[in-house]
């Protein structure tokens, strides 16, 4: 599943990330994933949101620079290896991982992981052609 990605440059100072993910949680915006990286001026926070659309125009009315990047959302087992097998199978189809991160659901055995590749559709054909099907709003965002 194509997942959309929201990237927000931040400042690396105290309460910035609390602001951000104050403003998405104040208009109820549920918060699937996130991965943070920083420098010593400042992050770019990486989310996974029910509402991109919604998260967008709020962070850009707040000021915060911030841009959509299509990432595939792809189900692991949640136990040893699990992510392994993935990454296996886009390294044999020749397709290099930018970035990943990964994150567990409520149901218990599943795991996604969140890829940054290329081309999400070869990404997507290779991971079918080998069994791993797509997530799907459903089993990111359950309850």
């Amino acid at each position: 599943m194509i997942v959309d990605q929201i990237s927000i440059f931040i400042e690396n100072k105290l309460g910035t990330l609390a602001e951000v993910t104050g403003i998405m949680g104040e208009a109820g915006i549920d918060l699937r994933a996130l991965s943070l990286a920083d420098t010593a001026d400042f992050g770019v926070l990486r989310v996974i949101v029910d509402d991109p659309h919604k998260a967008l125009e709020l962070l850009r009315a707040a000021g915060f620079v911030v841009s959509v990047t299509q990432t595939l959302a792809v189900p692991i087992t949640d136990s040893p290896g699990g992510l392994s097998r993935v990454l296996r199978i886009l390294a044999d189809a020749d397709i290099s991982v930018e970035y990943s991160y990964a994150f567990i659901t409520r149901k218990e055995g599943n795991a996604y992981v969140i890829l940054r590749v290329a081309d999400n559709g070869q990404a997507q054909k290779a991971l079918l052609e080998k069994g791993v099907n797509a997530a799907t709003d459903g089993n990111i965002f359950e309850r």
